[in-house]
């Protein structure tokens, strides 16, 4: 698999499980990732980021946050012989619940580096801190941001 299929494709597997409510999944790809949240703090591997998720993130009964990460715009740039790259990319979350109709709730930004480990390419970093607008979160959070 190319370089930028296997690093989108990481990108959007993130959205996939995180809309599935899969947080012990995604939290997995972020094993060997250092993770800048907002206000600046960061955090280090997938068992850090699984418990800022279960303590952020609101889980409804169908065991989703019934949520739709879509993520658009991916700028890559791709050092295949160091085996590293970074992509910048802009998202886009949609949520509809039986309180909420169907919505935008958060856009923002990621800018996101990887590398690539005995072929596989993973997150090296991600930075959560660029959260540009905020709809209603009152469904989709358990505390408040902004």
């Amino acid at each position: 698999m190319h370089a930028a299929t296997a690093i989108t494709n990481l990108i959007y597997r993130y959205a996939e499980l995180m809309d599935a409510g899969q947080l012990d999944e995604v939290a997995a790809m972020f094993d060997h990732a250092r993770v800048t949240l907002g206000g600046g703090r960061v955090v280090e591997g997938g068992a850090a980021m699984l418990e800022q998720w279960r303590a952020f993130v609101r889980i409804h009964p169908c065991g989703t946050p019934r949520t739709r990460h879509v993520i658009t715009n991916p700028i890559l740039e791709i050092d295949e012989a160091a085996g590293t790259a970074s992509c910048r990319s802009v998202y886009t979350v949609f949520q509809q619940t039986p309180e909420l109709p169907l919505q935008a709730i958060a856009s923002g930004r990621y800018h996101d580096t990887f590398e690539c480990v005995g072929g596989t390419w993973r997150f090296a970093t991600r930075d959560y801190s660029m959260l540009d607008y905020i709809g209603d979160l009152s469904q989709h959070l358990l505390l408040p941001v902004g």
